[in-house]
């Protein structure tokens, strides 16, 4: 079973879980959650950066439970959203976002290396939409997938995740016609460049790569992870209660700009 840790018994309220809780976006996604008074499962394969997320989340007043899994073991997951649904409730909210990502060309990448991250980032989001499914199924519960730019916009040292964030958004599109019907909606966000975050540490070093992707952006600016937390928040909410289907983009009009072509700096 897996690992689960608490420092506050649920109270009524949303119960959401997050896959990739413990750094980054979905951290700061976390936070925002239980901020809103959600009670927050997150889920991700670290259990010390888990740890560190309830933390931050239950000093600030908040609920939450970390659970360390492997969301491409559709097992741990199943076993995780029924562990959620007993101790918390029915689960309202779910939001994917567990990712893989490293630059490699095609031609020095291994099969095993491209298997990673599709089966990180297109099979855990399945994985996570079906365990939770069973737990989830009622009108206004609400999925929010964690797409990237690369899913629509051809990048070198990308074509891995351009592969699994392109399944992932029809993904997200086929759950929102497949689960419409039951009353619960499924979307995507689209994050551009956000700024500290290991992902962007990767492919946009700070100092020139950093500085040339900024200036293609129209807003002239990187993302904080605040303002990704705050458009998933909304999805999330009865403010968007006609919304599923869509796939939006938090990017400072990158990707209407082109910008994202060349942001390995290479």
């Amino acid at each position: 079973m897996p690992l689960a840790t608490s420092t506050s018994a649920p109270r009524p309220g949303r119960v959401a879980l997050v896959t990739g809780g413990g750094s980054g976006i979905l951290q700061r996604v976390a936070e925002r959650l239980a901020g809103d008074g959600a009670f927050v499962a997150v889920v991700g394969r670290t259990q010390a950066k888990l740890d560190d997320t309830v933390r931050r989340i239950t000093d600030a007043g908040g609920r939450a439970a970390a659970y360390a899994a492997d969301v491409r073991e559709y097992e741990a997951m199943e076993e995780i959203t029924a562990a959620v649904a007993a101790s918390a409730g029915p689960i309202d909210v779910v939001v994917c976002g567990a990712a893989g990502n490293f630059p490699a060309l095609v031609s020095g990448m291994s099969a095993n290396a491209f298997k990673s991250v599709v089966d990180i980032d297109l099979l855990g989001t399945f994985n996570t939409c079906r365990a939770a499914f069973e737990h989830l199924a009622k009108p206004g519960a609400s999925v929010v997938t964690i797409s990237a730019p690369q899913a629509t916009q051809a990048l070198p040292f990308q074509a891995h995740v351009s592969a699994a964030k392109a399944g992932t958004d029809m993904l997200t599109r086929s759950l929102a016609v497949e689960w419409g019907p039951l009353g619960v909606r499924v979307n995507g966000v689209i994050p551009g460049a956000v700024a500290e975050t290991e992902g962007m540490d990767r492919l946009a070093p700070k100092g020139p790569a950093r500085d040339a992707l900024t200036r293609r952006i129209p807003l002239q600016r990187l993302a904080t992870k605040d303002e990704i937390a705050d458009l998933v928040l909304f999805l999330c909410s009865d403010a968007a209660r006609y919304i599923t289907g869509s796939l939006l983009a938090c990017d400072g009009g990158l990707l209407a700009a082109g910008a994202m072509y060349g942001a390995s700096g290479r």
